[in-house]
């Protein structure tokens, strides 16, 4: 098992109820490949630093997991087509 994470930028432009569906999607996206989630860090709402589909704002979740080496590419296939995320990037940390 490796230790991960992904980051996930949501769309501001949505209800709460919705953003919080989107975040339960992704940490439903790690348990299901063999993943488990050690830790969700909620930034809020940040200013992008350049303008996304006309926003200029929009919601940092950072998700850390431990998984097989095999789950970050099934995982980053199904948030890539995501509605509500912007963008996304999952990287795994060194054992430091």
């Amino acid at each position: 098992m490796n230790k991960y994470e992904l980051c996930v930028v949501v769309s501001a432009n949505i209800e709460d109820d919705e953003r919080t569906s989107t975040v339960d999607k992704c940490k439903a996206l790690v348990e299901r490949f063999g993943g488990t989630i050690t830790e969700v860090d909620d930034w809020g709402k940040k200013k992008l630093a350049y303008e996304i589909q006309k926003m200029k704002e929009a919601f940092y979740y950072f998700i850390r997991f431990d998984a097989p080496a095999t789950a970050p590419a099934e995982i980053e296939s199904r948030v890539r087509i995501m509605d509500n995320v912007i963008r996304y990037l999952c990287v795994r940390q060194d054992e430091a």
